[in-house]
């Protein structure tokens, strides 16, 4: 653990605001350090933290905050705006059960002033409340900060054609981390971003525009010639006006590890009274040399050690399970594609990238996009996969029903990180895929609990299945198989006795904690065979009439249960004759806060002690066979 001589001192951005200058590099090195410690143990997210230090300690020396409102986009860049606004004491709780969020909650702090966890809509939503002030006669200044990653997802442009014009106190912060929208070469770009940060800069370009409009025709003619002649200059300078062009006043670019540069610019900005746009430019990883040299492994991260960067654990997983098939099945199909949207070592897609280039494609934070770009390579003949993380696929429904579906495009979709994620919290948790894919008309659900149902479920999709196909599987690896179950069937198969009572019915991973749930029942006395569902839509009707067999059936889903799997299923038995009694659990109205997977699952009773508590208890019960007894 560090010795941190100012950040404990640190309770409020006023706190920041009395330091020296002197005191700021170490305020800044502090901050890294504590940085690198907790997520060290807890996970997260280093890479975008460390590389906004100095423009969140800015940030908070410049405006007046809570009075002021600053909208994170994403949120996963909000370590630092956490430790400056009085949650170092709780800082170590990062990410952990009832602890401090890795993202803005507005629960959580006044500091905080909208929840984030998905890209592109801090504009949006800081143009929001930008207007809710000027309605209210606030006069505070509103703050987007969002990454150039960020920028790619097309609801940040819609939301800057609609803030430009904005004549109040509205600021945009562009945090590119990369480059510069155009390459800085030579002195007089820099000489130029020096003019266009300093306060006389504006003052006089304010005041020229004033003196033309007075003057008739001939002022408003050369004012015009003018402004012309700017963008003209600029674009020769800068090869980009595009945020001009929107309406935003631009500055930049500035440097993003200058506290003082920043300070300027804000300075600069907050006179300006309308939609301002700071361009800085930053470092990703600063600070800590494992996530300098490999920004993007360090971008979400496990726990590792320090002084190596080393990840603690690591085994295999279904996202490079996936990424390895799917070579492999085009190595000898030209007509297999793979989408990401900017997610290409997170879905097991690297190796992809770089043995077929021509077919693939990484269309940025874009979901919509990717799957209606994905529909038109299948309407002319390809076999494009689009790998997506369960909880961004979300973002794509209406293309999934319009462009998909409806167009029987044949679109495979591998949804990783299917079910509880764990500690990313609410916004990551990927249990609704399920529950909206199966709203869908026409769309096939494959959910595996191994290895090699995934790499058959992955090949019926492509090359057996028509239209919309999804093949979803859970972050991290394989789970408990016991010696006897050798093969996964890409339909559904039976486990146990056919003798019993009591049948289980899951799919997914929750099938390995119903194995170990039948085990402790044995021991009990207490027999069950288990139904496993791997082709979860449409379900084969040869399982419901097995089901419908057993006197006592439970379905244990990891998703939600309004418009989930196990409501199908006891529609489809009531319509078959059963007269035995039917249980669910599964993920009720609400959403699954921040914990670890295995606290989530023993919270939710979906883990093999909920299984075992809830047969018995159930068990225990004398119920007549009269039907369908509910949840």
């Amino acid at each position: 653990m560090g010795e941190y001589k100012i950040l404990p001192a640190i309770h409020s951005p006023k706190d920041v605001k009395r330091l020296s200058e002197e005191e700021i590099p170490q305020l800044c090195a502090e901050i890294r350090e504590k940085l690198v410690e907790v997520v060290s143990v807890n996970g997260g997210h280093l890479s975008p933290n460390l590389g906004v230090v100095e423009l969140t300690v800015a940030l908070h020396r410049s405006f007046r905050f809570p009075k002021d409102s600053i909208v994170w986009d994403v949120g996963h860049q909000s370590y630092t705006h956490k430790l400056l606004t009085g949650r170092y004491d709780k800082f170590d709780t990062l990410r952990l059960k009832d602890g401090i969020s890795g993202f803005p909650k507005t629960e959580e702090s006044i500091y905080d002033d909208f929840n984030t966890g998905h890209s592109s809509t801090s504009i949006s939503a800081a143009f929001g409340i930008a207007n809710a002030k000027l309605l209210s006669g606030d006069n505070s200044h509103t703050i987007a900060v969002i990454g150039d990653g960020s920028f790619t997802g097309g609801l940040a442009f819609e939301a800057v054609n609609n803030a430009g014009r904005f004549n109040k106190n509205f600021i945009v912060i562009l945090n590119d981390n990369k480059m510069s929208i155009s390459k800085n070469v030579g002195a007089f770009p820099r000489y130029l971003t020096t003019v266009r940060i300093q306060p006389w800069y504006i003052r006089v370009k304010r005041g020229t525009e004033k003196v033309l409009s007075k003057i008739p025709l001939v002022g408003r003619l050369v004012r015009g010639v003018l402004r012309r002649s700017k963008s003209r200059i600029k674009n020769m300078v800068y090869k980009n006006t595009l945020f001009d062009d929107f309406g935003f006043t631009y500055l930049g670019p500035i440097d993003g590890h200058s506290v003082e540069e920043l300070e300027n610019a804000f300075s600069v900005a907050k006179k300006e009274n309308k939609a301002v746009l700071i361009h800085v430019v930053t470092k990703k990883g600063k600070g800590y040399q494992p996530a300098e040299k490999s920004p993007g492994e360090f971008h979400g991260i496990g726990k590792f050690d320090i002084d190596s960067g080393e990840p603690l654990s690591s085994h295999k997983g279904f996202s490079a399970v996936f990424g390895k098939t799917l070579c492999e099945f085009a190595e000898d199909d030209s007509k297999i594609c793979a989408i990401t949207a900017a997610m290409t070592g997170g879905t097991g897609l690297t190796e992809f990238s770089k043995q077929y280039r021509n077919r693939f494609f990484d269309v940025g934070i874009a979901e919509e996009h990717a799957v209606t770009f994905g529909c038109g390579l299948a309407s002319k003949g390809m076999r494009p996969v689009f790998a997506v993380y369960s909880t961004f696929l979300q973002r794509a429904y209406d293309q999934l029903i319009h462009d998909a579906a409806l167009g029987n495009n044949h679109l495979v979709l591998a949804v990783d990180r299917a079910g509880i994620v764990g500690s990313d919290g609410e916004t990551h948790q990927g249990v609704f895929d399920v529950s909206m894919l199966n709203s869908i008309p026409q769309t096939t659900i494959y959910s595996p609990t191994y290895f090699d149902g995934l790499k058959s479920a992955l090949k019926s999709a492509i090359y057996v299945d028509d239209g919309l196909v999804s093949v979803r599987y859970p972050r991290g690896g394989e789970l408990y198989r016991p010696d006897d179950f050798t093969h996964e069937s890409v339909d559904f198969d039976i486990y146990g006795s056919e003798d019993c009572d009591m049948l289980i019915v899951t799919y997914g991973r929750l099938f390995s904690y119903a194995l170990r749930a039948k085990e402790r029942l044995a021991n009990e006395g207490i027999e069950v065979c288990i139904l496993k569902l791997c082709r979860i839509k449409p379900i084969n009707r040869k399982a419901i009439d097995f089901a419908a067999g057993f006197g006592k059936v439970w379905f244990f889903e990891e998703g939600i249960l309004n418009g989930g799997i196990a409501r199908t299923f006891s529609d489809m038995l009531n319509l078959c004759g059963f007269e035995g009694s039917y249980h669910i659990r599964a993920i009720r109205d609400g959403f699954v806060k921040q914990m670890s997977v295995d606290e989530a699952l023993h919270m939710l009773r979906l883990d093999s002690d909920g299984m075992v508590e809830n047969i018995k208890k159930r068990n225990s019960v004398h119920e007549k066979k009269t039907g369908y007894t509910g949840i």
